[in-house]
C-alpha cells in the first residue's frame, strides 16, 4: 500500500511567519500614514496659492493691466492683515481658449483658488474648468448674468450681474436728471456685440419697461469691438435723433465712438454708460483730451470712506507711481477684493484644502471691504447681491464721483457742453 506522506506546517513556524508579515505590514502602514499625515498637515498650513488670470495683452490689455495692478499690491496688504497669499499671474492675451488652458495649467501647478478674469467670455471658460476640477473661482469682474445661473458650486462672483449693473445704472440716471433739473426725451443704446455687451443689451431690454424711465429708447445699435472704426454706427446714432447716448463699451471702442461723434458733429446732451468700463480709463483721457470730459459711467466704485481705502491707495501709489488711482479704481479695487475674499476664506478654514475653502467661501460675511456696497456675502448661486454703484463723471481729467450724494466729491453736470464749447 503506497505510503502517504502528509506535509503539515508546524503551528509554531506558521505563527512566526504570520507575526513577521504582520509586523512588516504594520510598519509599512504606519510609515505611509505618517507620511500622509505630514503631507496633509503641511498642505493644510501652506500659504494659499492663488492663480490670477487677466488679459494683459490683446484688445483688452488696458483693463487687464489695471486688474493686475490690484493683484500686485494685494499680498502686502493682506500680509499686514494676517492673511498671507502667494500669487501666480498669467496673461490670457484677450483669448478665451488661452484662458481655459491657462486655468488648467494653474490648477495642475498647484493653485488652491483662481481669480479673474475681467472678460465675461473668459470668465465662462474658467468657471467650467474650475467646476470640473472642484477648485474655487472668485470672479473679480465679469457681469454676464448667466455665469452664476449654471448651477456651479465652485464659482463666487463679487461683482454685479448685468441685470444689477443696468438696474443701478438706470436708477442713477434718473437721480442725475433730478439733481440737474434736466431730462432727455429720447435715448439710443450703443453696445459691443461680445458676451458682455450682449448681456447688457438683454438686461436693458428686460428692465427698461419696468423702471419707469423718463425717456424713450428709440434704437439699439451693436458693433464689433475689434472694428477699425465706428462710422456706420455713429451715422445710425445721428439718424436716430436721440438726445442721450447710452453705451456699453471698453476703452478702445469708446475712443473710436467719441472720435467719430466729434467728426460727424453728433452732439448728444450726454454720453452715459449704465454699467460698463472704458470711459473712466486713463487711455480714454489720453486719447481724447477735452472730448473725454463730462462722459458718465454708472458703475461699481471704490469707497473713499472704507477703512481699507488709505492702505490700498498708499500701496498702489508706491507700487505704481506713474498711474492714477482714479483710473484704476474699479478694476484694481475689485481684483484686490476678490483676492481678499479667497484669503479670508483660507484663514477661517484654517486650511488650503479645496473643499474646506469652498465651505468657507459659502459662509463669507465681510463687512469691512473696499468697494461701495453692503457686506460681501454669497447667495446659493455664488453671487454677492450687495455690490453698489456710483455715478462717475469725467471732470478735469479724472473720473469723479458725483452721485450718490453721500460719497460724491463734485456735483453732476448735465447736459454736457458741446464739443467745440470746451476749454
Amino acid at each position: 500500500m503506497p505510503k502517504i506522506i502528509r506535509r503539515v506546517a508546524s503551528p509554531g513556524v506558521a505563527a512566526k511567519i504570520t507575526r513577521r508579515t504582520a509586523l512588516r505590514a504594520l510598519a509599512a502602514t504606519a510609515t505611509f500614514a505618517a507620511a500622509s499625515l505630514v503631507r496633509q498637515t503641511a498642505r493644510a498650513h501652506a500659504m494659499l496659492k492663488v492663480g490670477v488670470l487677466f488679459p494683459r495683452s490683446g484688445y483688452l490689455a488696458a483693463p487687464g493691466q489695471q486688474c493686475q495692478r490690484g493683484a500686485d499690491i494685494a499680498p502686502g496688504i493682506l500680509a499686514d492683515m494676517g492673511m498671507p497669499v502667494e500669487l501666480v499671474s498669467v496673461d490670457f492675451e484677450s483669448n478665451i481658449d488661452i484662458a481655459r488652458t491657462q486655468a488648467e495649467k494653474l490648477i495642475n501647478d498647484g493653485a488652491d483658488a483662481l481669480v479673474g478674469a475681467f472678460d465675461s467670455g473668459a470668465g465662462f471658460a474658467i468657471a467650467q474648468v474650475a467646476e470640473q476640477r472642484r477648485v474655487p473661482f472668485i470672479i473679480n469682474l465679469g457681469a454676464a448674468t448667466q455665469i452664476t445661473e449654471q448651477g456651479y458650486t465652485t464659482v463666487f462672483r463679487n461683482f454685479p450681474t448685468s441685470i444689477d449693473l443696468v438696474t443701478h445704472g438706470l436708477t442713477l440716471a434718473k437721480d442725475l436728471f433730478k439733481a440737474t433739473g434736466s431730462t432727455p426725451k429720447t435715448a439710443v443704446f450703443v453696445h459691443a456685440n461680445d458676451t458682455f455687451g450682449t448681456a447688457n443689451r438683454q438686461a436693458l431690454d428686460a428692465l427698461f419697461p419696468t423702471l419707469d424711465m423718463p425717456f424713450k429708447l428709440v434704437d439699439e445699435i451693436s458693433y464689433d469691438p475689434k472694428a477699425q472704426d465706428l462710422s456706420v454706427e455713429v451715422a445710425k446714432v445721428r439718424a436716430s435723433g436721440a438726445e442721450l447716448v447710452l453705451v456699453t463699451t471698453r476703452a478702445a471702442d469708446a475712443i473710436k465712438l467719441v472720435r467719430e461723434m466729434v467728426k460727424q458733429r453728433v452732439e448728444p446732451t450726454g454720453i452715459m454708460s449704465p454699467g460698463s468700463p472704458g470711459m473712466y480709463d486713463e487711455e480714454f483721457f489720453q486719447a481724447l483730451g477735452k472730448y473725454a470730459e463730462y462722459c458718465i459711467s454708472n458703475v461699481p466704485w471704490i469707497n473713499p470712506k472704507s477703512t481699507l481705502y488709505d492702505p490700498f491707495v498708499r500701496a498702489f501709489k508706491k507700487a505704481h507711481p506713474s498711474e492714477k488711482i482714479e483710473n484704476n479704481a474699479l478694476s484694481a479695487g475689485f481684483t484686490f477684493e476678490a483676492i481678499m475674499v479667497a484669503a479670508d476664506a483660507c484663514k477661517r478654514a484654517g486650511s488650503t484644502e479645496r473643499q474646506a475653502l469652498l465651505e468657507a467661501l459659502r459662509q463669507t460675511n465681510l463687512a469691512d471691504h473696499l468697494m461701495i456696497g453692503g457686506p460681501i456675502t454669497f447667495n446659493a448661486k455664488g453671487q454677492n447681491p450687495a455690490v453698489g454703484s456710483a455715478s462717475v463723471q469725467n471732470r478735469n481729467g479724472a473720473p469723479t464721483v458725483v452721485l450718490p450724494p453721500d460719497v460724491a466729491t463734485m456735483t453732476p453736470v448735465y447736459p454736457m457742453p458741446g464739443w467745440q464749447n470746451r476749454a
